[in-house]
């Protein structure tokens, strides 16, 4: 065992690298791996309460929910520095990629303020905090650098997300929609009324950014119909359990912003 790790956090980060090993995956390191652990214990206990996830067993969210988002962490292209998790919900994908990718800048819109309030306190506990929190976006992309209330001249989109984080983990509780600072990726998984809000998730993209999609092959033209901006996808990748995929959209330099 490492010496750096509790029992619960070895039996944890053994039972995900199991399933990361199923699927053909490269395991996480320790450290990694005991931080997905925290984030598991504090998403049982707030699931008692708040009902942030329908599976919330633990071996469940481990072989789905955890594997699914480490997988879409690895998938995204290089060169990404800005993410915008779209309905972020109990944070995935967006919690683990800002864990498994720090070099990006994560932010986390979610509308649902209970489900906004765990975000925060996970972005809390792991150590996620950014310099800016996108709670000081408004939804015209002005961000409030002095913490006073009063919102700075509007920022060109690359200012705006610049000003929110060099790096780490930002929750926005507002829905996503009401932005219009551009981003380098936009991811949504499991979001209600997924082909209307994959049309304004296409908008937050910037041009030669990424859409990425986690939903299953039968809805998965669909939503590729309903980006309001043009895109060049990749081959779809199969996600863990069943007919789900995470497909990759890079938004052609030329589309309307």
């Amino acid at each position: 065992m490492d010496a750096g790790m509790s029992e619960e956090q070895h039996r944890v980060s053994a039972r995900l690298n199991a399933f990361l090993a199923a699927r053909g995956l490269e395991p996480l390191d320790s450290a990694l791996a005991a931080r997905f652990e925290d984030y598991l214990s504090l998403l049982l206990r707030w699931n008692v309460r708040v009902n942030l996830t329908a599976i919330r067993d633990e071996e469940g969210i481990l072989s789905r929910h955890f594997v699914e988002s480490i997988l879409c962490a690895r998938a995204l292209p290089a060169g990404i520095a800005t993410l915008l998790d779209f309905g972020s919900g109990a944070g995935f994908p967006g919690i683990p990629i800002a864990l498994c990718r720090p070099e990006i800048a994560v932010t986390l819109a979610e509308s649902q303020g209970k489900k906004a309030a765990f975000l925060s306190e996970a972005v809390r506990q792991l150590g996620l905090a950014a310099k800016q929190t996108a709670d000081r976006l408004d939804p015209e992309g002005a961000v409030d650098t002095e913490g006073g209330g009063g919102f700075n001249p509007r920022m060109t989109p690359a200012e705006t997300v610049g000003a929110l984080a060099p790096a780490g983990c930002s929750v926005y509780s507002g829905r996503a929609e009401t932005l219009t600072a551009k981003f380098d990726c936009v991811t949504l998984r499991a979001v209600d009324k997924m082909e209307r809000a994959v049309q304004s998730a296409a908008k937050l993209v910037r041009p030669g950014g990424w859409l990425a999609l986690m939903t299953t092959g039968k809805e998965l033209d669909a939503l590729k119909a309903g980006a309001v901006a043009e895109f060049t996808w990749r081959g779809a990748l199969p996600l863990p359990g069943g007919d789900r995929l995470l497909a990759l959209g890079e938004r052609r330099i030329s589309s309307p912003a």
